[in-house]
């Protein structure tokens, strides 16, 4: 249905075993993303929130609760189907860029298309016209070594993009950066959620930042609270 959401979270919870101890990350998160939305989740650090990520990516499992995309539960999915469903579903830009070193920045940029084996010819165009994107159309063949922070975090966006995911999930993307690179990424992926439509859900310990996202929500102990977002 065309107002179901991208994104359902109901009664989601996480928690760890230390000891014997129950350990509560997450304590009953509901949570709706829509398609192409932009949502911004700040917290203090330990508060949940790339826990929270991490369980939308479906790099892990709630301890209880459900996720949903397009209103499909993702419960019955083995690690295989998972990780498939992930590939071309979700993209991911992370505070440390994890690019591989020995790889040029067009590279780095087609692996996810690898993993998928998706045709060659159309994936190096799609990854091509990205790097020209976000401004690194003169550094293809360039190693991250050879890349400044920004420019490397860059490469990381377009590789977030090249399967044209649905929604891209970025934890601390700027955390790195000096303040001028930071703002120039937000208002890349400000440019970005506009022309393509991709949903973004950033989280950020930077309240400024993250509230230039449409919406914004605050973690605190493992609980989410809506914030009002500045115009």
């Amino acid at each position: 249905m065309a107002d179901t959401p991208l994104i359902t979270a109901r009664g989601v919870e996480k928690w760890f075993d230390l000891a014997g101890r129950r350990i509560d990350v997450l304590r009953g998160i509901d949570l709706e993303i829509a398609a192409g939305d932009m949502v911004g989740i700040v917290g203090r650090s330990g508060s949940g929130k790339s826990t929270l990520l991490h369980l939308l990516g479906t790099l892990d499992r709630p301890s209880a609760g459900s996720i949903a995309y397009d209103g499909r539960s993702l419960d019955p999915l083995d690690d295989a189907a998972l990780a498939a469903f992930r590939n071309r579903t979700i993209g991911f830009v992370f505070q440390f860029h994890h690019l591989l070193p020995e790889l040029t920045a067009l590279d780095n940029v087609r692996m996810p298309t690898r993993i998928a084996r998706e045709p060659q010819v159309t994936a190096h165009d799609r990854a091509v016209a990205l790097l020209r994107r976000v401004g690194l159309g003169d550094r293809l063949d360039h190693h991250p070594g050879e890349l400044s922070g920004g420019e490397q975090q860059r490469v990381a966006l377009a590789r977030a993009l090249v399967m044209q995911p649905r929604v891209v999930l970025a934890d601390e993307p700027t955390g790195n950066l000096d303040g001028r690179t930071a703002d120039d990424m937000h208002t890349l992926l400000e440019d970005l959620n506009r022309e393509t439509g991709t949903a973004f859900v950033v989280v950020s310990h930077n309240p400024e930042l993250a509230r230039r996202m449409r919406r914004v929500l605050r973690m605190t102990d493992g609980c989410l609270h809506p914030e009002e977002a500045s115009a």
